[in-house]
């Protein structure tokens, strides 16, 4: 889903002896694959799934009767808790039904008494996800900037490739370690003293991570000389838990869930706590802010009732980019997503009533859809956003990237 991310969640993984393969980030022939096995009117993200899932095992790569599939759950009220079910239904058609299909799930939506999860997995897990937003943080501010070409690149693989090592052992003292060196290693790379417009990218959880779902969304912003800014993927856990807390007071949520969920949030806060302090410090990153404050920021808009799918946090998550300076967003959706319609393309309009400077365009993904129409739809954001920047409606010179 997101490979910056996913590399290292799989070496996590194996250091447990779960020879995990994590699915490329691209790969345009799967959605030709998934459109053979599931039906066109399913989620665009479920295509692709089930598209990688069948290309892979179609391969020859793997022993049939020695692998398994393996596919993370949120569940909820929309299509993509259908995924478990349409890779089965997928692996029949295709013969292949003898194939365990896992569902990985926080809410226990299946038992899979095979599947363990030690705290020395857990920890190495938590280490990977931290690692994998902090990478991306400073990737991502860095590499539209660099004085020498390819240099952001070269030092994120310098260290994700010492990060994946450390992260068989998973030390405390190394993580906070690494976690400091990343930023200042990345504070210390040579910068071009230009202007260029910010773009946050929101959305879906897939669309918004996956290369292939989104045309790989952040190549093409930084092509047109904007800088990609992508929220934490850790938010997302955040967000998940802390709906219980609405839950026990509004929706007859049991308070024993809404305990366990807190100490959930305060066990990820506490993994967050080190990136926090180092971004913090630093002189080019800004840090991220607790769930409790974009539940806040979230309010004043829509209800945190609003736990379908991205559900209320879709809607936070615009709101911190534009508090962060980040007015132009690119909503990605999947066609037809019907949280998304609600939370993300349906607060637009208000927000621009509570943000008169925001610039958010919503852009649909899905097998049917012309790039070209979703290229032109993000050029002419993109065109607003470098107007309002050249005018100095918003401030983005190199005293306030940070």
């Amino acid at each position: 889903m997101s490979p910056i991310h996913f590399e290292l969640l799989q070496e996590s993984f194996k250091a447990h002896g779960y020879n995990m393969e994590v699915m490329p980030a691209i790969d345009k022939d799967a959605i030709d694959i998934g459109l053979r096995y599931v039906n066109n009117d399913a989620c665009y993200p479920a295509l692709i799934v089930v598209g990688q899932v069948l290309k892979a095992l179609q391969s020859g790569d793997y022993d049939l009767n020695k692998v398994s599939v393996i596919m993370s759950q949120t569940g909820g009220g929309c299509r993509a808790t259908n995924y478990i079910a349409f890779i089965r239904k997928a692996l029949i058609n295709a013969g292949l039904s003898h194939i365990p299909v896992i569902s990985f799930s926080a809410q226990g939506m299946e038992k899979n008494p095979g599947l363990k999860f030690p705290p020395g997995l857990v920890n190495k897990a938590l280490q990977a996800l931290v690692y994998g937003d902090l990478l991306m943080r400073v990737l991502y501010k860095t590499r539209p900037y660099e004085k020498v070409p390819g240099s952001a690149n070269a030092l994120y693989e310098r260290w994700n490739t010492k990060l994946k090592s450390d992260l068989h052992k998973a030390k405390l003292s190394d993580y906070k370690r690494n976690t400091y060196d990343i930023v200042a290693d990345f504070d210390k790379l040579p910068l071009l003293d230009i202007l260029k417009p910010k773009v946050g990218v929101v959305g879906e959880i897939l669309v918004k991570f996956h290369p292939t779902a989104n045309n790989d969304i952040v190549s093409l912003l930084e092509s047109e000389g904007a800088e990609a800014v992508v929220p934490d993927l850790t938010d997302f856990l955040l967000y998940s838990a802390h709906n219980n807390t609405y839950n026990y007071r509004y929706l007859g949520g049991s308070f024993k869930t809404k305990w366990v969920s807190d100490r959930i949030i305060d066990v990820i806060e506490l993994y967050r706590k080190h990136m926090k302090n180092a971004l913090d410090k630093s002189d080019r990153f800004s840090k991220p802010v607790s769930i409790k404050k974009l539940g806040q920021m979230a309010e004043p808009i829509v209800s945190l009732g609003n736990q379908t799918g991205e559900g209320w946090f879709l809607t936070a998550e615009m709101v911190e980019l534009i508090h962060s300076g980040t007015y132009n967003i690119v909503c990605t959706q999947p066609f037809a997503c019907l949280p998304n319609h609600v939370t993300g393309k349906g607060i637009i309009k208000t927000l621009r009533k509570h943000y008169p400077l925001s610039n958010i365009v919503a852009v649909d993904y899905d097998p049917g859809a012309s790039e070209v129409n979703q290229l032109n739809r993000i050029k002419l954001m993109l065109s607003a956003a470098v107007r309002n920047l050249e005018f100095g409606k918003i401030d983005n010179s190199l005293e306030q990237r940070g």
